[in-house]
Formats: C-alpha cells, structure tokens, sequence
C-alpha cells in the first residue's frame, strides 16, 4: 500500500464508532422476581389446617402440618374448636429459643379434664415415611440431615437410606413440648423457635406446623429469667384472648394469606437469587444457603 494512503486509513478507523462489549443483563433480586411470578405458583392456605393465634399485639397465623404429625393436629384442632387455650398465656419467653404457651398452672390431672373430647396421648411423631411426599431438595450441605428441602412449604429433611422424612427445627416452627417419655405429648402445650435454629431438636420433639405472619408479635415478647425463661409471676405473662381455626372464624374475618408453592419455578429462582447476592452492597456470593435461612414468601390474596 503506497504511504501516502496510510493518513487516511487511519483517520477512517478513528472515525469508526466505538465498539463496546455489552453488559450482561442484571440478575433479578428475589423482590422482583416474586414481583413477576405468575399466581399458579401461589397456594391459600387451608382454613380447616389454620389458626390464628390472638394475642394484644395482634394476630399469629400458623398453617398446620398433618402429612407430618397426623394425630397432634387432630388433637389441636379438637383444642382450638373447644376453646381450650382461649384465657391461657405464653408462660415461658427463653431467649434464643422458643415461647411456648398452654396452662401453665393446672397440675397432670386438671389438664387431662380440661382436654375436652380430645385425646390425652399420642404418639411420638418424631419422623415419618419418605415415600409419597414430594420433596423438593436443596444442593446444600447441611449439617444435621443428609438431604433437606422443603415439603408443602415447611422446612424438612429426609434420609433416603432410612425412608424417613421429618420437619426442621427452624425460626418459626410450631412443636408440641412433651416430658421424659417420647410418648408424653398431647398438642396441648406448645412452643415456637423464636431463636437461632435448635436442630438439635429434630426428631426429638414433635413438630406439628410452622408460623406464617405474626412471627414479630412471639420474637418480641419480653424474656423470663434463666434458666428457661418461665415467668415467675403471672402477670409477667402475654394473655391469650384465643387460638382458634380458622374454618371457625367467619370467611369475612379471616385473613387471607397465600404462600409461595415451594416447588414452583419462582422459589426456585428466588431462592437462587439469595444462595448468590449479586446486588451492589456483596462483595462476594455466598454460594450457599441454610435451610433455615431460605425465605418462606407470603401475601395477601388478591381480591
């Protein structure tokens, strides 16, 4: 090429546009992707495996697990029919554990009486059958179970060696206290993980649902003193106006939750959207999420 050709080659290319290499898109936070799921991946929740948990703060919603404790939530639904924890209290506010309520006062005998038709015993329900329930897994690690996932919406493990699936002791969670015996529980005194998850406790006690809205109304009780945190004296305590089922309140006084399918597209990507934070504030992606600290989203049904 002749050089006096050279000038004007040049100032052509410098003229040319930029050519910039696009920007991947932006990932979805777990906001907008919720934003944008479709109402399929939404289930209401089933009035006749509800209740509502009344307390002068305001309303506890606790959606009940009978795939996992059959017998304890046909008890507590005969309990909350009857009115049994209508007048009680949260007697107990442990810090970093559970609250847990009942009828602190009556003795063995008097709480057999006051059950109504309900039963007495039951049985242990620490665990049941993997098969038949569907599992949606998590690939992380975890260290109390050799799978964990969730079913229908409550936190689980399962291992698939043994065929037994059992719920998780995570923030939340709804168990029925008991005594020495693994049989000494009945459904009538309850409790609910207001701390750092006690896994510990998986299969050890019977859990029998979880809390869906109202959880800052049970974190925020004021805490007894050590060593369990039971109240020493009874006005210490948080009264109870009633726990009810909400196939029991009329349809126009109940609220009306939907809570995101679990095994939909959208908790998937919502869940993917938290394990890695690409948002500006993380300097770095976890890779990893705990079962416990997957969010369970919730909102009111259209109307």
């Amino acid at each position: 090429m002749p050089m006096r050709r050279l000038p004007l080659l040049l100032a052509c290319l410098l003229a040319l546009p930029t050519l910039q290499a696009a920007e991947p898109p932006k990932p979805l936070t777990s906001k907008e992707i919720l934003d944008a799921s479709p109402d399929a991946d939404w289930r209401t929740l089933d009035p006749a495996n509800t209740l509502y948990m009344d307390v002068p703060g305001g309303r506890v919603v606790i959606e009940l697990a009978p795939a996992f404790a059959p017998e304890h939530v046909a008890n507590i639904r005969t309990l909350a029919h009857e009115g049994f924890w209508n007048g009680l209290a949260i007697y107990r506010s442990h810090d970093n554990f559970v609250v847990q309520f009942g009828d602190a006062d009556a003795d063995d005998t008097a709480k057999a009486k006051s059950l109504g038709t309900a039963k007495t015993k039951l049985p242990a329900e620490f665990a049941r059958k993997s098969a038949g329930l569907e599992f949606t897994r998590l690939p992380d690690v975890d260290g109390w179970a050799p799978q964990v996932g969730f079913v229908d919406g409550f936190p689980a493990a399962r291992d698939p060696k043994a065929g037994e699936a059992w719920l998780t002791h995570c923030y939340g969670a709804l168990g029925a206290g008991r005594g020495g015996p693994p049989d000494s529980s009945n459904g009538s005194e309850l409790y609910v993980v207001t701390g750092q998850s006690p896994r510990q406790l998986d299969r050890n006690i019977t859990l029998v649902g979880r809390v869906v809205k109202g959880m800052e109304l049970l974190s925020a009780t004021p805490r007894g003193p050590e060593p369990m945190g039971f109240y020493e004296k009874a006005e210490e305590r948080t009264p109870i106006t009633a726990v009810r089922l909400a196939s029991d309140v009329p349809e126009n006084e109940r609220v009306p939750l939907q809570v995101l399918r679990t095994d939909s597209k959208t908790f998937a990507a919502a869940t993917e959207a938290r394990r890695n934070r690409r948002d500006d504030w993380y300097v770095r992606t976890a890779g990893h999420i705990d079962l416990c600290n997957v969010p369970l989203p919730v909102r009111e049904a259209k109307r």
